[in-house]
């Protein structure tokens, strides 16, 4: 990292500076995304004969009422409202125009029969399961092509109970990809708001091929010895908000995703325009803002300011390598602060497992325009890593006014990184 801020890294910085501008138009489109909606039809997921005792399956329950709201859809749309009690079900389906709504102690309890999360299709962008080849099981609670749909409560929850599933991946039994609590696929106009998401087989809120997508007032729960259990995954989708929300977990906090190697290349449909403010994360096999690895769609024109990590493994990450393709461009993350982490930034080219041979190799990451400022931290193991790849050095990597209380005596790892720092401590590499 070079030190000397000569006139052409400054200009390096000004643009990069400039290339953000666009989260002005971001923070506007947020506070424009309604957090409910008015629906003019309601039901009660009793009328349906749930029972919310923990025991009885209620996916009929939810499945009937979901189709009998249906006929609303042009009419305004409608509430499916779920009152107090422990309610067991298996995998649903949402539909437009619904508004799902938990009452502060409503909870929706995923089943521990496999048997109830159907197994579908891989995503296209990834070409097979993520755990392992061929399909993957449906995730909780899903949609398909919506508009207009809203998941909400007085801070209900909803529980994968994700114990079973962690069991099987540890053991190597799984017959195919674990099911995260909630994924919409080609959707848009999605809000997730005031609820507690707890112990998901895999992810937790996952929007994939979707786009403005409001995510605010969350909190994210799973032990930190879960595995792969990451809060927030938006996932080859566009104008994206994530605020004031609350995640303690096995995975990264917030991590941006585009697809996998040669299946995300072909896909081609990037994660761009996303907004992620106000965070406060805690987690031990993950980061607490991560990019990739899967990012073959590329990611670009991201904002996140307001970062609170404590007691994680690694602060900010990007994670690539040969074969991904892609690139991650124009991020600008700052306002954060770090405590007892042991690795404060990290980016490394050389990450995680292909989805099969075919891959092609030649097929280098773009890591571009990435500005890092205003952190702070103690309780730091390193301050950073940061290595590019062997004929694809990543650029433009700026950092200003960091500042790290940093346990090892070599705070700096760098390599075939270019950029610009200043006023960074401990002082960072050449």
């Amino acid at each position: 990292m070079k030190r000397s801020a000569s006139l052409f890294q400054v200009l390096l910085v000004f643009t990069a500076v400039i290339e953000i501008q666009w989260s002005t138009v971001s923070s506007i489109y947020c506070k424009d995304m309604p957090p409910n909606v008015y629906r003019p039809h309601s039901v009660t997921i009793t009328e349906f004969g749930a029972v919310g005792d923990g025991v009885t399956l209620n996916t009929k329950a939810f499945q009937n009422a979901i189709f009998y709201l249906n006929s609303f859809a042009d009419k305004g749309g409608a509430q499916l409202f779920v009152p107090a009690g422990r309610w067991l079900t298996g995998s649903f389906h949402l539909i437009s125009h619904l508004t799902l709504s938990l009452d502060k102690d409503a909870i929706i309890i995923g089943s521990p029969d496999s048997s109830h999360w159907p197994v579908i299709d891989p995503l296209p962008s990834y070409g097979r399961g993520r755990d392992l080849p061929g399909k993957r099981h449906q995730s909780l609670i899903f949609g398909l092509n919506l508009t207009d749909v809203i998941i909400t409560g007085a801070n209900g929850s909803i529980d994968g109970q994700g114990a079973i599933w962690w069991g099987w991946f540890h053991n190597h039994t799984l017959n195919y990809t674990r099911p995260h609590l909630v994924e919409l696929m080609y959707s848009t106009n999605v809000v997730i708001s005031n609820l507690t998401f707890k112990n998901s087989p895999f992810w937790n809120i996952h929007p994939v091929y979707c786009s403005q997508v409001l995510v605010r007032h969350v909190t994210i729960l799973a032990p930190l010895n879960s595995p792969n259990t990451d809060g927030v995954t938006p996932d080859s989708s566009t104008n994206v908000c994530i605020n004031h929300c609350y995640v303690r977990n096995g995975g990264d906090v917030i991590v941006i995703k585009s697809g996998w190697d040669e299946y995300g290349i072909s896909f081609a449909q990037p994660s761009s325009n996303i907004s992620i403010s106000d965070i406060t994360g805690e987690t031990r096999g993950g980061s607490g803002i991560a990019f990739g690895s899967e990012m073959s769609g590329g990611i670009s024109e991201v904002r996140a300011v307001g970062l609170r990590i404590v007691n994680s493994l690694h602060g900010i990450r990007i994670k690539t390598a040969p074969g991904r393709g892609g690139y991650v461009e124009n991020v600008y993350i700052a306002d954060v602060s770090m405590d007892n982490v042991s690795m404060a930034i990290r980016i490394t080219g050389n990450y995680g497992e292909h989805p099969d041979d075919k891959y092609d190799s030649t097929a280098l990451p773009v890591i571009s325009n990435i500005t890092i400022k205003d952190v702070v931290g103690v309780n730091i193991g390193v301050a950073g890593i940061l290595e590019g790849i062997q004929g694809d050095n990543f650029s433009n990597i700026c950092l200003s006014n960091v500042s790290l209380s940093v346990q090892s005596a070599h705070p700096w790892n760098c390599s075939l990184i270019e950029g610009y720092s200043n006023s960074v401590i401990p002082e960072s590499c050449e």
